[in-house]
Parts: C-alpha cells; structure tokens; sequence
C-alpha cells in the first residue's frame, strides 16, 4: 500500500497522455521535442557559463556539475520514450528480416513486449513475487517507484545542488535540494518507456508500423540518396 499513490499518479500521467495524444497528436510531439530541446539547451548553457566562469575568473557555480548531470540523466530518461515513439533507437533487423513475413511480425511484436517487460520489471519488481520468483521484502528494493518513494519520504538532499536563498526563506525549505525531485525523471521515464513501447506493439499487431526501432534506417537513407554522388 506505501507504493499505492505513487502508481496511480503514473498510471493517471499515462492515461492522460494518451487521451491528449488522441486529440493533439502534432501538439503532443512538439512538446516532447520541446522538453527534450529544452534540456539540451539548459545543460548546454549551464556548462558554457561554467567554463567561462572559471577559466576566466576562476570562479563558478559549485553546483553546476551534479545539476548539468541531473539534467543529462533527466535527458536520457524522457527520450527514451521519444525514441521508442519516433523509431530513433538503433537495432539490428536483418536477421528477422529474412524470416517469412508471419515469422518478422511475431518476433517484431515480441520485441515491442520485452522494451515494455523491461521497463515494467524496473518500475516495480514486487509483481514476479506473484509467479513465485523470491523478491526481496523490502520495498524499497522494489524497483524505481519504490526508490523515489523512500527518498520523498527521507526528505534526503543532494550533495552539492542548494535552494538560492530568497526560496529557502520564502518557503522554509531545506538549504539542500531534495533527491525525490532530481530523481523524479526515473518513474516517470520509465512509465513512459513502457507506455510507447506497449503502444507500439499495439501498432505492429495493427499493421501501422512494422518495428518499434530504426536498424533499417541506414539502408533506406542509401537508396533515398543514391543518386546525389552523380549529380
């Protein structure tokens, strides 16, 4: 039951994605590039500031790495989704491209379900205790729900990312900032990995697309741009 909350919070994220991606596919994907620009963007500043500050004033911000690597993992995080969304994750199909067409789909399809049981298993690992595979008791072993759970409830702070100091006195926070926040990303992208990669098996059982990674890219950019060598 500790971890009920939080599960229904991702599941009601991912419920709502989903209805808003019905209604505004366009305006959904340019939010997710939008978020992912923004962060590139951020950690590109951040770091350019940073070399500035101290190779030419030999001062800096003490934060600024443990922030920039938050924002990196934060990064690799939401786009793991994207990837799965766009086909932008590179994978090796020529084998089961050389299987007959019912065969391809069978193995794209099961393909699609590990990226979602793979996600799954590291949002929460407690499940597999109903197959009978021994799971630690636990719960904070539990998986990535149950780590963010025990870090909101320890109130721990990062090591050396710190509240300015008009937040800490308007709000009476902490002076460290709290490790739930910087590892919110890891439920999040993770429920939207299992998300995209479920909907994307939905996809290939339908026939929209015939698999949920790019290994076939190279080869189609080859033959789009065979003839600009001649020209």
């Amino acid at each position: 039951m500790a971890l009920l909350w939080p599960s229904l919070a991702l599941v009601a994220l991912v419920v709502v994605l989903f209805a808003a991606e019905r209604r505004w596919p366009d305006a959904i994907s340019r939010m997710e590039e939008n978020i992912i620009a923004f962060l590139l963007a951020v950690i590109t500043i951040v770091s350019f500031v940073q070399v500035i500050a101290r190779y030419g004033f030999n001062t800096g911000w003490g934060g600024a790495l443990e922030f920039t690597r938050i924002l990196f993992a934060w990064l690799i995080l939401f786009g793991m989704s994207y990837g799965v969304k766009q086909g932008m994750h590179l994978g090796v199909d020529a084998f089961i491209r050389l299987l007959p067409r019912p065969a391809f789909k069978a193995a794209a399809v099961f393909g699609a379900f590990c990226a979602f049981l793979y996600a799954f298993l590291l949002l929460h690992a407690g499940w597999l205790a109903w197959f009978g595979v021994e799971v630690n008791p636990n719960w904070r072993q539990t998986g990535a729900i149950g780590y963010w759970k025990f870090m909101f409830d320890r109130g721990t702070g990062l090591d050396d990312l710190r509240w300015p100091e008009f937040v800490q006195s308007m709000f009476g926070t902490q002076d460290r900032v709290q490790r739930w926040i910087a590892y919110l990303m890891l439920p999040i992208g993770l429920s939207l990995l299992a998300f995209r990669s479920l909907e994307g098996m939905v996809q290939i059982i339908t026939g929209k697309r015939q698999v949920i990674i790019a290994g076939h890219e190279a080869e189609d950019l080859v033959a789009e741009n065979k003839d600009v060598l001649k020209d």
